[in-house]
C-alpha cells in the first residue's frame, strides 16, 4: 500500500508538470506578475489541501499510515510536520529565489525564457532531492548521532548568513559550468529556447543550458542546508519529499512573483538566520528535549512574516 501512495503521489506531481507544459506554459512568454501571484496561491492552496489529506491518512490508517510508516504518529502530528516542513522549505526558497535572479541577470535570460529554464530545473531537483532525502534518511536510522551534525551544519549555515555581505554571484566560476565549457563550445548568444544547436557541423551549447547548470546546481546546494532542517522537524521520508516537492513546486510561481521585488525584503534575511539557527538547536536538543510540532510551526511561521512586516515598513535601498 505504501508503493501505491508513493505512485499515486509522483503520478499527481507528473500531471501537474505536464499541465503546465503542454496547456499553461507551451509557448515561450513573459509571465506576467498577477499570473504567477494566483499560481503561488493556487500551489499553497495545494500544498495545505494536501497536508490535510496527511490528516486522513493517518486517521483511517489509510496505505498503511502509521503501521508501515509513520509509526507512533497521531494525525494531528503527522499533518503538523509536515505543513511545519512545508513552510520552513517554503521560507528557506526565498533566499534561492534572489540568487535565481542574479543568475538570470547574469547570462542576460529573455524574460520569456525563464520559465523554460526554471520548468526543467525542477525535474533535476525532483530527481536530487529524492536521492538526498533517501540518503538522509539512511543515514539517520542508522547513525543516530549523525543529527548533531545536521544541527551543526544549520548553526553554521545561520552564523554564514548573518555576517554575509551582499556579494554578486558569479556563475563563471561554477564548477559545473568550467566543466560543460571544456565539453561543448558556446554560441554567441540565444536561439530562442534550445539548449544545444547544431552550427558549422558542431554541437554546441546555448548560455540558456549554461544558465539551466548553474539554477540546478545552485539548488544543490541550497539542498545540503534545507534537508537536514526539515529532517529537524519530521523524520518520516514520506513526509519530508512531499512538503519539499511542494515547496519546489511552488518555487517557479514565487520567483516571478518575487524576483523584482527582492530588494523590498532586506529583513527577511535575518528571519532566515533565526529559522536556520532554531532548527540546529531543535536538532541538538532533538534526544534530550522535544520542541511541540506546534511551537516549532508557530514560530518559524511568525519569523518569516515579521521578516516579511518589517521589510515592507522599511525604504528600499
Amino acid at each position: 500500500m505504501l508503493l501505491l501512495l508513493w505512485i499515486g503521489f509522483l503520478a499527481l506531481i507528473l500531471g501537474l508538470l505536464l499541465f503546465d507544459l503542454l496547456l499553461v506554459n507551451r509557448d515561450a512568454h513573459v509571465i506576467p506578475m498577477r499570473t504567477a501571484l494566483g499560481w503561488t496561491c493556487f500551489y499553497a492552496l495545494l500544498a495545505v489541501a494536501f497536508g490535510g489529506l496527511v490528516y486522513l491518512l493517518f486517521a483511517h490508517n489509510w496505505a498503511g499510515a502509521g503501521s508501515e510508516f509513520g509509526v507512533g504518529l497521531t494525525p494531528r502530528q503527522a499533518a503538523l510536520q509536515y505543513l511545519t516542513a512545508w513552510v520552513l522549505e517554503q521560507s528557506l526558497s526565498l533566499d534561492n529565489v534572489f540568487v535565481i535572479a542574479l543568475v538570470f541577470a547574469y547570462f542576460g535570460v529573455p524574460l520569456s525564457q525563464q520559465h523554460r529554464v526554471l520548468f526543467w530545473g525542477i525535474i533535476g531537483v525532483l530527481v536530487m532531492r529524492g536521492v538526498m532525502i533517501g540518503a538522509g534518511a539512511l543515514l539517520i536510522a542508522r547513525f543516530d548521532w549523525i543529527i548533531y551534525v545536521f544541527g551543526v551544519l544549520l548553526l553554521l549555515t545561520a552564523a554564514k548568513l548573518l555576517f554575509a555581505g551582499d556579494e554578486q554571484v558569479d556563475p563563471s566560476k561554477n564548477l559545473f559550468v568550467r566543466f560543460f565549457r571544456r565539453l561543448y563550445p558556446i554560441t554567441d548568444g540565444f536561439r530562442g529556447s534550445k539548449f544545444f544547436v547544431t552550427e558549422g557541423g558542431r554541437r554546441m551549447m546555448t548560455p540558456l543550458f549554461l544558465a539551466l547548470v548553474v539554477v540546478e546546481s545552485t539548488d544543490l546546494l541550497f539542498a545540503v542546508d534545507s534537508i537536514p532542517a526539515v529532517f529537524a522537524v519530521t523524520r518520516e521520508p514520506f513526509l519530508v519529499f512531499t512538503s519539499n516537492i511542494f515547496a519546489i513546486l511552488g518555487l517557479r510561481s514565487l520567483y516571478f512573483t518575487l524576483a523584482g521585488l527582492m530588494e523590498r525584503f532586506q529583513h527577511v534575511k535575518k528571519a532566515l538566520v533565526f529559522i536556520l539557527a532554531f532548527v540546529g538547536v531543535k536538532m541538538l536538543l532533538s534526544h534530550h528535549y522535544h520542541i511541540p510540532d506546534a511551537v516549532s510551526l508557530g514560530l518559524i511561521a511568525l519569523a518569516l512574516t515579521l521578516g516579511v512586516i518589517a521589510s515592507l515598513r522599511t525604504p528600499p535601498r
